[in-house]
Formats: structure tokens, C-alpha cells, sequence
């Protein structure tokens, strides 16, 4: 039983369209409606408006099919005064809920959402030159923790950081010029892609006071807060939830984060036992920490994986890694792909309703003539066509290989 093929679209404006998207083999999309400002109601005719353009070509006389279903929301990015548990949270909360009984009601079946602080997926360098040529995302740590510490002037990041690391920042960040250092800053706080919010420095370090006081204890209780109260409004909607892990898995900026191993993961399920309340498994994102087992996490929580992200990163040492091919770097992609398959038959034996785990390539090299356009990052054509080949190939080996079957 294969996966569901999905690619992450961003809407009209996408270089990436749906026509290519389809002529790549996938069947899903996965996309959001960007232009929804945080925190407020996707209304049940916008999100029908969106699935019939992605699902209808009518372009055409008369209308036909495209051969596509929008299959999983990526994302409806929660509002941070829930993250921080404000008393103003329950009315965010009450908004949240009336999207997703809006998504149940247009029959998208699953919903993304992360629980970063302020800042969404961070990568220091957005066009790293691999050996071959290729372009790849990079987080360097010491040019992250030169940002922090010369660039923003975080009050007490210092403490932060060793000696070593702060000497490595200072020489990092004594090598860049005026340019550089402006490109930097843009690549960390003025948005990529998934994210709806750039920050100038005045107004990230206002973001990042509002936190001053919360600590992971803290921040995980805002999330079960959360969890007890939207899913379920999920289950009765029909609307399995999937959470994305930190990007990376690590503490930023002296910010929580609560979603970067299997036991925060496991802490997220045990909330509400229900498919309902799930996972989306970034292999990418929690890959960057080695230990995190990722076989291991898929063949113990594979029951409450809604939504699964297919990539590999390449550690570099100290904190540092970028996005490796889909099947090089430090994620064992063929084991992972067996948990999956595997899980995937366990579903079966049990009729359940969400047999195919739907995944899509993620963060694909830019390559060949998309190194002459203008993509969005990790998100170019060729590269993620590259990536999503390369899975097929492998799930399809696996499959004919019989080993799923021992």
C-alpha cells in the first residue's frame, strides 16, 4: 500500500504550478491560504474557492479535472497569544475552531500546524553551493549566534553560548561585510516560506521580550491548554490534527520549544488519545538532533502520524547542518520508509480510514534551470522532483522487495 503523493503548493502566485505539480506524479496538495491574516477565520467559501481552483481547471471549455485533491492544510498558523497563554487566548482559540469545522465542512482531512515561537523553520544561509553545483539551505550556528549576539544584541544570550562558540561567532561575524550581514538578517527574520510574519529588529526583540517568562514547563501546559480545547472540535469534524516539530530541533534566541524529541512528542499524543490528535513527522527537522531514533519514533507512534515530511539533513558539527539529497545525509531513509510501510499495513489489517499516510518531499536542492529562476526556497520544481523520484524508487523497492512482509 503506497503513500499518498503530495506537494506543498503556495497558492496562485506559486512559479511552481499545478499543472507541474501534477506532470511530477503527485495527486495531493498540500497548501494554506497565506493571504488569511493570523489568527483569524478561514471561512468555509474561501477554503472551497481554493480546493475548486486546485481540484477544477477552468481555464478550459468545458471545465475539466486536474487529477488533483488539496489533501492536507500546511498550515493554520496559530496566533501567539495562545502560545503564550494570554487571557486573551480563548477568543484566538474560538476562531481556531471555527476553521477547522469550516475545513471539515469542504472535507480536507488533514490539518498542519506547528507550535514554534515567533520565528517559523530558521536556516542561516538560503543558497549554500554543494560540490555539484546545487544550491541547499544551511544552518550555520555560528553564523546564527553571531545574529544573536552582534547583530540583534539580545539582552542576556551571552549566557547562552561557551566560550568556543562565542569566539567562532565573533570571527564569523568580523569576516562579513555590510552585505552579508544584511542578507543574514533577512534570511532570519524577514520570513520564508510557511510563515506568514517577518520581523525588523525593533520588532523581534519586542516578540521575543513577550516571552521573558516562559519557560518550556510553562509553554508545554499553553499546549495541552490548547490541544484540550480544538481537538475535539477536530474530531467531530472530521479533522485529523498533525503537528510539525521545531525546525530546528533546538532552543532560538532563548525561546521554548516543546516539540523536538520523541518524548515531546509523546507528551503532544497523550493529551487527547485520539488519530485525531497527531503528528506530521518532519524526518528532516528531527533528524537534525542524533538522538532522535526516527525508525524508531515511526514504529512507536506510527499510529498517530497524520502527515509525513520526507527529507534529510546532513549535521556539520557543533549545531550546523543544511538539506541533504533525500536519501544522503544522516536520516537512515530507507528504514524510515519501511516503519511507514509497515504502519501503513497495520492500518489496513485494522480498517481504519487514513491507510495512506500522505508525505511529500520536502526542501529539495535547487537545481539545473531553476538555478537561472526565481523559486522559492527548498521549494523549487526540479528539486523537489528530484526528491519525490527518489522516495517513489525506494518505496517501490521496498514494497516489490517483500521486506515489509517479514
Amino acid at each position: 500500500m503506497a503513500m499518498e503523493q503530495t506537494w506543498r503548493w503556495y497558492g496562485p502566485t506559486d512559479p511552481v504550478t499545478l499543472a507541474d505539480i501534477r506532470q511530477a506524479g503527485a495527486t495531493g496538495i498540500v497548501t494554506a491560504l497565506h493571504e488569511v491574516p493570523i489568527g483569524e477565520v478561514w471561512t468555509e467559501e474561501a477554503i472551497a474557492e481554493r480546493k475548486k481552483h486546485i481540484e477544477i481547471d477552468e481555464s478550459v471549455f468545458p471545465p475539466k479535472s486536474r487529477g488533483l485533491n488539496w489533501s492536507v492544510i500546511e498550515s493554520i498558523p496559530v496566533h501567539e497569544d495562545i502560545k503564550q497563554g494570554l487571557p486573551t487566548r480563548d477568543k484566538w482559540i474560538e476562531k481556531y475552531k471555527q476553521s477547522i469545522r469550516n475545513v471539515g465542512k469542504v472535507g480536507i482531512p488533514v490539518l498542519t500546524y506547528n507550535w514554534m515561537p515567533v520565528v517559523d523553520w530558521t536556516r542561516t544561509n538560503l543558497e549554500m553551493e554543494l560540490a555539484d553545483g546545487a544550491k541547499a539551505l544551511q544552518f550555520d550556528m555560528s553564523e546564527y549566534i553571531a545574529f544573536d549576539l552582534y547583530m540583534l544584541e539580545r539582552e542576556g544570550a551571552i549566557k547562552d553560548y561557551t566560550p568556543q562558540q562565542i569566539e567562532a561567532a565573533k570571527r564569523k561575524f568580523e569576516s562579513m561585510d555590510a552585505q552579508k550581514r544584511y542578507i543574514l538578517e533577512k534570511n532570519i527574520i524577514a520570513g520564508l516560506p510557511g510563515g506568514q510574519e517577518g520581523y525588523s529588529i525593533k520588532e523581534f526583540k519586542e516578540r521575543l521580550s513577550a516571552y521573558k517568562n516562559i519557560g518550556p514547563d510553562a509553554y508545554r501546559e499553553n499546549l495541552k491548554y490548547f490541544l484540550l480545547q480544538i481537538v475535539p472540535v477536530a474530531i467531530e469534524s472530521g479533522v485529523r490534527l498533525a503537528i510539525h516539530p521545531d525546525d530546528p530541533p533546538v532552543s532560538l534566541f532563548g525561546l521554548p520549544r516543546v516539540v523536538s524529541t520523541e518524548t515531546d512528542l509523546q507528551f503532544i499524543i497523550n493529551v487527547v488519545d485520539s488519530i485525531y490528535n497527531g503528528l506530521c513527522v518532519c524526518t528532516g527537522s528531527l533528524g537534525v538532533r542524533p538522538d532522535n531514533d526516527l525508525p524508531g519514533i515511526i514504529t512507536r507512534l506510527g499510529e498517530k502520524i497524520n502527515f509525513l515530511h520526507l527529507r534529510s539533513t546532513q549535521r556539520d558539527g557543533d549545531g550546523s547542518f543544511h538539506e541533504a539529497g533525500h536519501l544522503q545525509g544522516n536520516v537512515d531513509m530507507y528504514n524510515v520508509i519501511v516503519a511507514v510501510l509497515k504502519e501503513q499495513q497495520k492500518r489496513s489489517a485494522a480498517n481504519r480510514i487514513d491507510i495512506e499516510i500522505p508525505m511529500r518531499a520536502d526542501h529539495g536542492h535547487t537545481i539545473l534551470d531553476d538555478l537561472r529562476k526565481k523559486t522559492n526556497p527548498g521549494y523549487s520544481a526540479l528539486g523537489l522532483l528530484r526528491g519525490q523520484a527518489e522516495l517513489r524508487g525506494l518505496e517501490l523497492g521496498i514494497e516489490r522487495s517483500g521486506v515489509i512482509f517479514q
